[in-house]
């Protein structure tokens, strides 16, 4: 029976990785048809960030309340219908009112589910389940790729995304009484006592260095990812569609690396799997900071960054019970998510800006800036948590 529930959790994760690329994917056609910018997709994008950062805040209180297999079947259920209406729709204003719940089941599922296996499986199942996150984001890309290729439009693509995350919803519905006897048949804080409250969770000791822990490593991420393909047409003199493939070897780096450290992460524990993915990086961004006139040492650097990545979002959310006991991990874990949609939703549009009115060269000196900054947060917890 418990293997049944982690195959369903593995299930939940490709689950949440589906919708996480979509917009990315299908924009370019979208904006044309329903006549609206290019530039609008960062609005609908913050709306729908703005909605998961909200429900990471509180899933403390709805998991409690509901229990994590609840949450996570009416989380998916809520993207599910968001998605749906995306298939439907023909006006700009409608999706972004269905950004809404688009971003409200997200973050809520992403919380509850990333404290469930904190607390219940080993860091090794922590790695791969986000492992299993990246095959989602990736797939999903593909199946609207199919869906415009073969004449279908994005709107039928997002009908099979939705078709996908509804039959994800019965089998998690299904599920329910496997999430209830695995909850009952071990002590943990899920349903150990009542919701800290946002302020009584960020008077906790050490818990605003892990949120600026989450915070500057999302940044870091998330800018890497995004403006990676730029930098090397812009600064490294690439074609763009040869830096559109090897951009996407980032994203393939921290999917294989973090099915890689699944076999060797619980030998090493998370704060050592934080310290190596953290020299790793530093190793990429190292490459990509090389003054010489060809893209090899920056593609090295980008796959290089990926690899070192790919251990330390899954180490810091698998080591916060530990950091701050089992009772407090479901509220710290909202915000740890809270804070680190903070980072992404806003630090990648930031180096934007400085790209566009000063340089794109300044790519990896802003990377190098917030490791640097996850870095000096990350030894200053283990000395408090150490105490």
């Amino acid at each position: 029976m418990v293997s049944l529930l982690l195959a369903i959790i593995y299930l939940a994760f490709i689950s949440l990785g589906l919708p996480d690329s979509l917009l990315g994917a299908s924009w370019p056609i979208m904006h044309k048809e329903l006549s609206v910018p290019l530039s609008y997709a960062g609005m609908l994008s913050m709306i729908i960030s703005g909605g998961t950062i909200i429900s990471s805040i509180f899933s403390d209180a709805l998991t409690r309340k509901l229990g994590t297999g609840l949450v996570t079947a009416i989380s998916v259920l809520l993207t599910a219908c968001a998605l749906f209406g995306f298939s439907i729709s023909n006006s700009f204003v409608i999706l972004c009112i269905l950004g809404i719940p688009y971003g409200l089941g997200a973050g809520t599922i992403d919380a509850a589910l990333n404290n469930y296996v904190a607390l219940h499986y080993s860091s090794r199942h922590m790695s791969w389940l986000h492992c299993f996150w990246g095959v989602g984001a990736s797939v999903s890309p593909y199946i609207m790729g199919y869906a415009l290729s073969s004449g279908l439009g994005w709107r039928n693509g997002y009908g099979i995304i939705s078709v996908i995350q509804i039959v994800l919803t019965i089998i998690l519905f299904l599920s329910l009484p496997l999430w209830q006897k695995r909850t009952t048949s071990q002590t943990g804080g899920e349903a150990s006592a009542g919701p800290l409250g946002l302020m009584a969770t960020l008077k906790l000791q050490g818990v605003i260095t892990v949120l600026l822990i989450f915070f500057s490593y999302c940044a870091f991420e998330s800018t890497a990812g995004l403006w990676i393909s730029s930098y090397l047409v812009e600064n490294r003199g690439m074609a763009g569609e040869s830096a559109a493939i090897f951009g996407s070897l980032f994203y393939l780096g921290i999917t294989i690396g973090r099915f890689v450290c699944g076999f060797i992460t619980n030998q090493f524990g998370d704060k050592a799997m934080i310290r190596i993915g953290s020299f790793i990086m530093l190793l990429g961004v190292i490459f990509i900071l090389i003054p010489l006139n060809t893209s090899i040492t920056a593609l090295i650097g980008i796959i290089i960054i990926g690899l070192g990545a790919a251990p330390v979002y899954p180490s810091l959310i698998h080591a916060t019970p530990n950091h701050f006991g089992k009772e407090n991990s479901q509220a710290i874990i909202g915000i740890q998510m809270a804070s680190a949609y903070i980072g992404t939703t806003l630090m990648p549009p930031l180096f934007g800006l400085l790209a566009e009115h000063i340089s794109i060269a300044l790519y990896p000196i802003y990377l190098l800036l917030f490791l640097i900054l996850m870095i000096v947060f990350s030894e200053k917890l283990n000395k408090v948590v150490a105490k």
